[in-house]
């Protein structure tokens, strides 16, 4: 899961870095639009220089120190941006102009855009960090500003007393004019829009957790069960998932006949070859059919249905699964004598009823598998087909269950005495 969350906090930061460069292109634009030449050329520079600042902790993105590299160069880019502003061009390009009135431009809210792109990270420290110090330096380059000796402050000029409405007017406009009032009111929506930012990303954060978390449980689940059931299950997912309870379910076994004596002459590397292809078949057969596969066995396999997704057509869903099971070895075994090689047999045994299907295990190893005289049935019947010759074993309950459509697939029947018990059972072949 932690990957995934650190997959998303990269495509987040690859979002935010090309939110900054379409924002610094249309501030460029901007500028060209409302700057006179050649002063443009001192913003465009500092448009230059702040894209390129982006452009490092980006590339430092897979760093194992990619979040401290980022946060330091917000600082820088807070610290550069709060210069631009308050800091007149050099001499020739700009207005004879004090640089008291630059504190009075609304340019200020161009450091809001840093908090937008903090937001984008999915990290609600990295909106704290940028707009604590976005008050920071705001506060202190005005308050360098304000303790200039050409600047006018009121405190200076009404020492001996309040000022009259027009006299505060001609010290509000005068050129000199520095006042804090501005400032209290810039760091007070900054911190309020920064921790209103900040939560929302927080709420956001969790539902990216949640998204992650969904998505880790539909992968898990796709190992076993066929991705449809997978998205239905992870979409109700909870914390009971697991807890035993009984259902009606169909359990198949198949197993690869003879895979001990081919492995013997394959060697190792062939063998696990044929195993591989044989279990790729397998889970392509069983999630066709919207199957659980339980477990894999050595060389063969253990499949349900019915167990997760509740639905009532498990038995017909088994025994179309085995069918089409043979089918596929069938068209494989069609492949593998084209080339030579040895064919390969698949034995299947089918049965259906009550089992308890959750968790069972130790704190350490959980596996989530189905119990009960169900599944030793199935596991019988698919070893007797030695026994009586054919390729599938079903039980007479399941085939009933199945419909008549299936039971038309299986032209024998007879009565079996499966290892372990004594009463025997009527199953159904097919060959």
């Amino acid at each position: 899961m932690a990957e995934n969350v650190r997959a998303a906090e990269l495509a987040g930061l690859a979002f935010a870095f090309r939110a900054r460069a379409v924002a610094i292109a249309v501030v460029s634009l901007w500028l060209l639009v409302l700057v006179p030449w050649p002063r443009e050329l001192y913003y465009l520079a500092a448009a230059g220089l702040f894209f390129f600042l982006g452009t490092i902790p980006f590339a430092l993105r897979r760093h194992r120190h990619a979040w401290a590299i980022k946060l330091g160069f917000t600082v820088l880019d807070v610290a550069l941006m709060s210069a631009v502003i308050i800091l007149p061009p050099p001499a020739g390009l700009g207005v004879d102009w004090p640089i008291q009135t630059r504190l009075r431009t609304p340019e200020f809210l161009y450091l809001l855009l840093l908090l937008g792109e903090a937001a984008l990270t999915y990290r609600p420290l990295a909106v704290l960090w940028t707009g604590s110090w976005i008050a920071a330096l705001w506060s202190l380059g005005t308050w360098l500003v304000y303790g200039r000796e050409d600047s006018l402050r009121f405190a200076d000029v009404a020492r001996d007393g309040s000022l009259s409405a027009e006299a505060s007017l001609k010290v509000f406009l005068d050129p000199n004019y520095v006042g804090l009032t501005p400032l209290w009111t810039q760091v007070i929506a900054t911190g309020l829009f920064t921790l209103l930012l900040a939560i929302a990303v927080w709420r956001g954060r969790g539902l990216l957790l949640a998204q992650v978390r969904a998505e880790v449980v539909r992968a898990d689940l796709a190992r076993y069960v066929s991705p449809d059931v997978a998205d239905a299950l992870s979409a109700r997912a909870h914390a009971g998932f697991g807890a035993p309870q009984t259902r009606v379910v169909a359990v198949l076994f198949a197993d690869m006949v003879g895979f001990t004596g081919m492995s013997e002459d394959l060697g190792p590397e062939r063998a696990f070859a044929l195993l591989r292809g044989f279990r790729e078949r397998s889970c392509k057969v069983v999630f066709r059919h919207a199957g659980t596969l339980d477990k894999f066995l050595g060389d063969g396999f253990m499949a349900t249905f019915g167990g997760l997704d509740g639905r009532g057509d498990a038995a017909a869903r088994a025994v179309a699964c085995a069918l089409d099971l043979q089918h596929e070895i069938d068209a494989w075994n069609a492949k593998r004598t084209a080339r030579g090689a040895e064919p390969v047999r698949v034995a299947v045994g089918v049965h259906c009823g009550p089992v308890v299907i959750g968790n069972i295990g130790a704190d350490q190893r959980v596996e989530f598998t189905v119990i009960g005289d169900v599944v030793n049935v199935a596991s019988r019947l698919q070893v007797a087909t030695r026994e009586v010759g054919g390729r599938i074993l079903v039980s007479e309950h399941c085939l009933a269950a199945a419909g008549p459509a299936a039971a038309a697939r299986f032209p024998r029947t007879l009565p079996l005495t499966l290892r372990g018990r004594t009463q025997p059972i009527v199953v159904h072949v097919a060959e």
